[in-house]
């Protein structure tokens, strides 16, 4: 597909909505299903839906949980992470616990680490890179770091071995506090993978690679089950059964059974083994989940397709644009992020307005944490992240789902184009 200032798409305004959820007949038929079951809480489809993901990640097991945060969270909990965390032997960590993150992300990645009472520590992003700094990474780590929360933003997978070869060489540093933390045996990696459901890293697919990986289900992601996600892990040393017995409990109240258990003729004794926390995933989200998952492969290929042909117009413009696929990772398509040399914050929200006077919805991925009210008082600031505010002054990210057609895309690209070409000079 090539650019024309003249193209007929633009005597007619088309309305394109940034990110609706890609929902067909096979979902739908999955809910009434579900509905018509007379089990629509947590249940059977649930836990297909976890054995299918285990298999398809390479993990070795997951809990689908309502939402990334929670899978976040339960990691952090589960590794005896931050005052308030009960880990896997019931050993409370400590308020100095510290959890390294990037400032150039959405706020999840960070308040999970105030959720379980440790301190977060945030790095910046490297130089024309949304990858975090690995030299100020390795820098920030001392005895007090228990993890590291790298993000796969818009889908693209962090450099991994990079990452462990620094936590491998800071081992020295590393004082483990229980007894999952010592099996791992130094800086534990958990990963945001929000964005990364599909995505593979030197031939590894995401969800096998880091010690603790937490995959969005949110309606605006790739794959979605309205609200949902899942913790997958890739530990050796800890029983598998063990780790998905304590993230149940985690999950539901730290009740010894869950409800499908509970409705065995005679089975309703139960114990509350400790006072927790309720994140568990429906059958009827993971009825959703199901139909998505057998539609997955394509709705991958159909993104790859679409960055396909934004690239082909939009890198000759001198646009910078992400790497979505290249001899190292193959990414899961999640956003088409767009920087537009030249111009500050003035100028990109006029170019985003303007394409939204032509009907096309774009977005910015993300504000730095530091630029937010929350982090502020928490005392951060943004002056001490100048490649962070220097990525997001000037980045548009643009339409990418599945349920664009080809002439939709040509027409983004048409007022794209036409916009961007009176900034970049």
């Amino acid at each position: 597909m090539e650019f024309h200032d003249n193209s007929d798409l633009t005597d007619r305004k088309m309305n394109i909505s940034f990110s609706p959820p890609d929902i067909s007949e096979e979902e739908i038929h999955e809910v009434i299903d579900t509905l018509r079951s007379g089990w629509i809480t947590t249940g059977p489809k649930v836990k297909k839906l976890e054995h299918l993901l285990v298999d398809y990640v390479g993990a070795n097991g997951c809990v689908c949980l309502n939402s990334q945060t929670a899978a976040g969270e339960m990691s952090l909990r589960l590794l005896g992470i931050g005052r308030d965390s009960y880990g896997m032997d019931g050993i409370y960590g400590s308020e100095e616990d510290e959890v390294i993150t990037c400032a150039y992300t959405y706020t999840a990645s960070a308040s999970v680490i105030y959720h379980v009472g440790a301190k977060p520590v945030l790095v910046d992003c490297q130089k024309e890179s949304l990858e975090m700094d690995y030299d100020a990474l390795e820098e920030a780590i001392n005895e007090h770091t228990k993890a590291i929360i790298p993000i796969d933003l818009g889908g693209i997978p962090c450099d991994y071995d990079r990452l462990l070869e620094i936590v491998n060489r800071k081992r020295g540093m590393f004082h483990p506090s229980n007894q999952l933390q010592e099996a791992i045996g130094r800086v534990a990696i958990v990963e945001d993978a929000a964005h990364a459901l599909g995505a593979s890293y030197k031939g590894r697919m995401i969800g096998s690679v880091a010690d603790f990986t937490n995959f969005s289900f949110h309606a605006v992601k790739n794959f979605t089950t309205a609200e949902g996600g899942a913790l997958a892990w890739k530990i050796e040393g800890v029983g598998d059964e063990e780790i998905y017995h304590r993230l149940q409990l985690f999950s539901l109240h730290g009740q010894s059974k869950d409800a499908l258990a509970k409705t065995k003729l005679g089975a309703w004794e139960y114990d509350i083994v400790g006072p927790w926390y309720k994140c568990n995933m429906t059958d009827i989200m993971a009825g959703i989940g199901l139909a998505q998952f057998e539609r997955y492969p394509g709705m991958l290929n159909r993104r790859r397709e679409i960055i396909g042909m934004y690239d082909r117009v939009i890198k000759p413009l001198g646009v910078g644009v992400l790497p979505h696929y290249t001899e190292e990772h193959s990414s899961s398509g999640h956003l088409y992020m767009t920087r537009i040399p030249g111009i500050g914050l003035k100028e990109r929200q006029e170019i985003i307005e303007r394409l939204a006077g032509e009907g096309v919805s774009a977005n910015v991925h993300y504000k730095p944490l530091p630029m937010h009210t929350a982090y502020k008082r928490l005392g951060f600031g943004i002056e001490d992240y100048p490649n962070s505010y220097r990525m997001f002054e000037n980045e548009v990210t643009l339409p990418l789902h599945t349920r664009l057609t080809d002439e939709e895309v040509g027409y983004i690209l048409e007022k794209y184009g036409g916009v961007v070409k009176e900034y970049i000079g």
